[in-house]
Order: C-alpha cells, then sequence, then structure tokens
C-alpha cells in the first residue's frame, strides 16, 4: 500500500470535511442576496467564518476567505505595500531570506513593476531570522518600510520562527508585519489576539495579518484565508462588489468555506495531543535515517519544529534521484516546496543558510500528518537504505548540458 509522507505540500481530506463540503454543495442561494435561501447561505457562511477564528484569535470580520494560501500572500503584501504608498514614499520590502516562493515571487513582482526595494534578512545555522539584523535594518531604513513579511515556521526545514519578537519589532517602528503561517497553522498555536496585545502592536502597525490554508489541516484545496486585524489598512487586489470589507471582491464558496471550518474544528480541538503524536513518529524517523544513513544531515532546528517535519541533506546524491526511487518504492515525500514542483534546483532554504549547492541539492523532505502511522515510517525507513545506495552510485548529475554549449 503507498505510504503519503508529503503532508506539508497537502494533507488528505479529512471524513469530517468531506461530508461538510457534499452536504453544503446542496445549499441554494448567493451569501449576498437579500432573500430567504440567500441569507440561509449568508448564516452558514459566517458561521463557518466563526468557527475558523475562533481557532486564530480572531474576530470573525477578521477571516477574509481567499481561494488559495498564495492568494492570501498576496493581498497583504500587495496591499499593505500599496496603502503604505497614499501619504509617504515608502519603498522598502523587508523579508527574510528562505521565505516561501509565494513570499519571494511577490515581492519581486514589486520590485519589478512598483520600484520596490526588497532588503533581505540573514537566517542563523538553524534557519531563525536573525532578529538582531533585521532591527539593525528597521532602525536604518525608518519610515522608507512598507511592510516587514516573514514566515511563521519554515515550510521547508521546519524550524519555528520568533514571531512575536518580530512583532515587537515592527511595532516599535511602526511598520505592518504579514506572517505566513501556511506551513504552521494546525500544528502550532496561532493566536492573532494574543500576539498583537504581547508585541505591542497596535492600530495598523506591528502583527496585521496571517495567512493560512484549508488543504494544510485536512480541509479542501481552493480556499484559504488571510486573517487581518481589524484596524489593518490594505488596499485590495480584486475589485467587483467588495463583499468581504471592501478587501477581497467575488462571490464566496460556501461549501468550501463549510468544509474548512469542520477541517479547522477537528484539527485545532486536538492540536497538542496530535503535535504530540507526530513529534515523537519525525523523531523515530530522524534517528532511524541517522542509523541507517550516518552521512545525512538533520536541517533546521533538532528541536524547536515543526511536529511533523524532518528535513534532510545527503551527501553525494541529488534529492531528486531519492525520491524517485523511494517513490517507486511506494513511498511519496519531496525534495521542497511543491509550488516550485518540476523545476529541479538546489534548496534555495539550504543556500541561505550558507551550505555549499551539492549539499542544497542532495535535500530530502519528509512530512507527518494527520494519516501517519508508526508502519509508514517503518515503510520509509525499510526503503530508504537500498535508495540512498543506488542514488549514491549515480552521484550528483551534471549541472550543463548540450544546449549550454
Amino acid at each position: 500500500m503507498p505510504v503519503y509522507l508529503d503532508h506539508a505540500a497537502t494533507t488528505p481530506l479529512r471524513p469530517e470535511a468531506r461530508d461538510a463540503l457534499v452536504a453544503a454543495l446542496g445549499v441554494v442561494g448567493n451569501p449576498s442576496s437579500i432573500h430567504t435561501m440567500g441569507q440561509h447561505a449568508k448564516r452558514l457562511l459566517e458561521e463557518a467564518r466563526e468557527t475558523i477564528a475562533s481557532g486564530l484569535g480572531a474576530d470573525p470580520i477578521e477571516v477574509v476567505f481567499t481561494s488559495t494560501g498564495t492568494e492570501a500572500v498576496n493581498l497583504a503584501i500587495k496591499g499593505l505595500y500599496w496603502r503604505r504608498q497614499q501619504d509617504a514614499l515608502r519603498p522598502v520590502v523587508v523579508v527574510p531570506d528562505g521565505e516561501h516562493h509565494a513570499t519571494i515571487d511577490t515581492v519581486e513582482w514589486l520590485e519589478r513593476h512598483e520600484g520596490a526595494e526588497i532588503v533581505h534578512v540573514p537566517l542563523d545555522a538553524d534557519g531563525r531570522v536573525d532578529v538582531t539584523a533585521l532591527e539593525a535594518v528597521l532602525e536604518r531604513e525608518g519610515q522608507r518600510v512598507a511592510v516587514v513579511s516573514m514566515l511563521w515556521a519554515s515550510n521547508e526545514i521546519g524550524t519555528i520562527q520568533p514571531v512575536e519578537a518580530v512583532a515587537a519589532l515592527a511595532a516599535r517602528y511602526d511598520v505592518p508585519l504579514h506572517v505566513d503561517a501556511i506551513a504552521a497553522y494546525g500544528h502550532v498555536p496561532i493566536d492573532l489576539k494574543a500576539v498583537r496585545a504581547a508585541s505591542g502592536s497596535r492600530g495598523a502597525t506591528g502583527l496585521v495579518a496571517v495567512s493560512v490554508s484549508a488543504h494544510k489541516i485536512g480541509g479542501p484545496v481552493g480556499i484559504a484565508a488571510l486573517v487581518l486585524a481589524r484596524s489593518a489598512e490594505v488596499e485590495p487586489l480584486l475589485h467587483g462588489g467588495g463583499q468581504q470589507r471592501r478587501l477581497r471582491s467575488g462571490t464566496q464558496d460556501l461549501a468550501a468555506a463549510v468544509s474548512f471550518a469542520a477541517a479547522s474544528s477537528v484539527a485545532l480541538a486536538d492540536l497538542d495531543a496530535e503535535s504530540a503524536r507526530l513529534g515523537a513518529l519525525r523523531d523515530r524517523l530522524v534517528a532511524g535515517v541517522a542509523e541507517s544513513v550516518p552521512g545525512a544531515r538533520l536541517n533546521g532546528d533538532a528541536h524547536d519544529r515543526l511536529p511533523g517535519n524532518a528535513h534532510f541533506s545527503f551527501e553525494g546524491c541529488e534529492g531528486d534521484s531519492l525520491l524517485f526511487l523511494l517513490d517507486a518504492s511506494g513511498v511519496s515525500v519531496s525534495t521542497g516546496s511543491a509550488c516550485q514542483a518540476g523545476v529541479a534546483e538546489p534548496s534555495h532554504v539550504l543556500l541561505a543558510l550558507g551550505r555549499s549547492e551539492v549539499e542544497a541539492r542532495g535535500a530530502l523532505r519528509v512530512t507527518l500528518g494527520h494519516t501517519t502511522t508508526d508502519d509508514d515510517v517503518d515503510a520509509f525507513l525499510a526503503a530508504l537504505p537500498a535508495a540512498h545506495a543506488q542514488a549514491s552510485r549515480a552521484g550528483m548529475a551534471a549541472r550543463s548540458t548540450s544546449f549550454d554549449r
């Protein structure tokens, strides 16, 4: 039976979410219509919004549904950037190295099309944001900073970031902070109000926006959310109805929202116990890899990391080779973010840590989720030695081809 260990890319739909989706697909009525059927749909939609908000320490009105996590990140970064240009020129966008491509590509678009100046903040050896370096950037750039964006936890190597410390700096320097919590959602507690209060965030500065996505917690693909503090000042990406606080126009997907809420209820109700279960499975997997492949190196913080994440570098072989060989053995893993699927390239996160290109090319990410069992871990550990031996014999692929000559 195939073994699925790529839950960071997407995790299987929970039965509760599937049942909720099917039931809601039978509901007729546009939530924006004022007749009885429309208002019934509206009630179900708002109940779903309330459920999701309660799990994120937010008010229901602060949950803005989007189609994907990528859209949520784009709305946050572009929307905050555009809004911050209205009363003064603030061209600087501050991001740590090693961010998800949803952030990288968004800020690079702003650089090309809007004249933004990207300032990168380095990471430490475990992939954690250098808070001292960030403070130096904010001190140097001052009122020129439009927005800071960072991950709550690395989607690739799993290291949990110092969100509260960064939020406190953003508040001190009167800069809005967006946090991409898509990889962390459902694995670590996320509480917008608590972090805002603890960090001194106020008004439109400090932590004002958090991105999450349904399919990372067992909800459906095609719906996500940007959690925006009531005081956040954001320009919309889409226009044409203003259904959600005039920040996101378009008829809202009732069935997906209801399914998202069902997944949220299940995932967050059992968060602590499930995190402990996954952490124990991950630790057993990490120990098994160290025993069977002594040259393997665990990347990211060994302890302060997402409970289901294990990211390795394997010396002398391509991560892609390992991936395909394991896949042939019935075990699904990844080399990094699925958002870059089909593009063979070294791990940009490992390169940001100062690793060599060869080491960055030998990366393999194994991620566990709500369907993962002891048998799945055993199957991976049983398949790995032979796959590694064969990948090592193949060695590193040439980086140039006949087309380069």
